[in-house]
């Protein structure tokens, strides 16, 4: 399955690499069974979620890490990648004030991303 803190690493900095903002990583251990950790992050754009989606698909397989399923890829509004216990949700902005994850899931654990992404 691999190390976990480096796949948050990988995937956060494939987000950084293509512009995404307002990355965030929420620790969801014992508050559900979807996944332990989502990954949060936004573009300006459909264009800019697609390639941030892309990067972030290509980043993780080049280490070894596969997609089990990807939701919302044709509109990229709101592009889900789900690697196991990770799942990434890639937001257009707007569409990320709307749904306002962070929000729903309060009870989650924000993590600091190391500033060097």
């Amino acid at each position: 399955m691999g190390n976990i803190d480096e796949r948050i690493s990988i995937i956060a900095k494939a987000c950084s690499d293509k512009m995404g903002f307002d990355i965030k990583v929420l620790n969801l251990k014992g508050l559900t069974i979807i996944a332990d950790y989502f990954i949060i992050a936004s573009g300006n754009s459909t264009t800019q979620v697609g390639a941030i989606t892309d990067e972030v698909e290509q980043k993780m397989a080049e280490a070894g890490f596969h997609l089990r399923n990807k939701e919302g890829h044709k509109g990229s509004r709101w592009v889900l990648l789900d690697f196991g216990d990770i799942v990434v949700h890639i937001f257009h902005k707007d569409d990320r004030e709307f749904y306002n994850l962070e929000k729903l899931w309060a009870d989650g654990e924000e993590l600091i991303l190391d500033g060097n992404l």
